[in-house]
């Protein structure tokens, strides 16, 4: 079968370096006019299809970037990735109830709190792996649910409303009329985590993560220090995952313990396996498309989520390794057994 992934790779390195800064000037900004372009055929049942592009579309992307870093590029499988998702939209909500600050000044603190989040579950469980690690991190998630479930001092069940809007920037207005402003912080957001994973993947510590996840015991014996950088990977995660709960607050207004919960982090996984676990592209492409297609066929009510389920189920039949898997080293293996 015919890999896209390997296809776009070799036109890539024909290319030379202003070939390939053009090219991504020129799709950054092709998907930074998709707000404007007002293509009424993309619209879903429910709503316009700019809202849908800021959330999930958006939203999804970026958490899906942020939680490959822990599970396609240092291979733990994370099933709490909700929690650090909602820290980061409890952090805006609180603070910007009861505080004075504004969304940008509540953003670094959103992100340092789910960084510190990141530490403590890493530090004691990061030592498990495999299945043993995925119910831990699902039980964090749950964990975080369920407190703020109880906790009456950010509203409990009922959760917080009035969430103010991000004060204006650069002229651009951030209000629920105008998600195109949303959108294009989203997309700066998720640049300024493409260029992060892509800078780390060619220096020591996506060295690294490609060691765990190729052998951890390998990498132990030769030096490599893996608890330190397995704490890397969920702290960084969970980074990108409290930045998009900070944005996702100022825009929804309103959040509620039931908007966090396990079957989010599923869909995140999911947008990761389907499109190619490790590939940054893959995943964005899965982002996207797992996304945008359960809102696309919202007017079939109850028979959406099999629909939905049924797509997933063929496409990973004949795409087991995701719509853009991750480059195989093929020729390597090859020599290595000839000798």
């Amino acid at each position: 079968m015919i890999n896209l992934r390997d296809l776009g790779a070799a036109q890539w390195d024909k290319w030379n370096r202003p070939k390939r800064t053009a090219f991504s000037i020129i799709a950054i900004i092709l998907v930074g006019l998709l707000p404007i372009l007002n293509i009424s055929l993309l619209n879903t049942p429910s709503t316009s299809y700019v809202d849908v592009l800021v959330y999930p579309v958006g939203m999804f992307v970026l958490m899906s970037l942020g939680l490959n870093i822990v599970v396609g590029k240092s291979g733990m499988l994370d099933l709490g990735y909700v929690a650090f998702f909602a820290i980061g939209a409890y952090t805006m909500a609180y603070l910007g109830t009861h505080t004075h600050l504004n969304t940008w000044e509540i953003l670094p603190i959103g992100i340092a709190l789910a960084m510190v989040a990141g530490v403590l579950l890493g530090i004691p469980t990061l030592r498990l792996r495999g299945d043993y690690l995925a119910i831990v991190t699902l039980g964090f998630g749950e964990i975080v649910r369920i407190s703020a479930i109880n906790t009456v001092k950010i509203g409990g069940p009922n959760g917080i409303s009035n969430i103010p809007n991000p004060p204006s920037i650069f002229g651009l207005q951030f209000n629920i009329l105008n998600p195109k402003a949303f959108f294009w912080l989203i997309e700066l957001m998720i640049l300024l985590v493409i260029w992060m994973v892509r800078r780390l993947s060619v220096r020591r510590p996506g060295r690294a993560w490609e060691s765990i996840r190729q052998d951890e015991d390998a990498a132990e014996l030769m030096g490599v220090p893996t608890l330190k950088y397995k704490i890397w990977a969920f702290v960084l995660g969970a980074a990108v995952g409290g930045a998009a709960g900070v944005i996702y607050a100022s825009k929804a207004l309103y959040i509620a313990p039931d908007g966090f919960t396990l079957n989010v982090s599923i869909l995140i996984l999911s947008c990761i396996v389907f499109g190619g676990i490790g590939n940054i592209w893959g995943v964005i492409l899965g982002g996207v498309f797992l996304a945008y297609l359960p809102e696309r066929i919202r007017f079939i009510t109850n028979a959406r989520q099999l629909i939905f389920g049924i797509t997933l189920v063929v496409i990973m039949n004949f795409r087991p390794d995701g719509i853009l898997p991750r480059k195989k080293r093929e020729k390597i293996l090859t020599k290595t057994d000839m000798k």
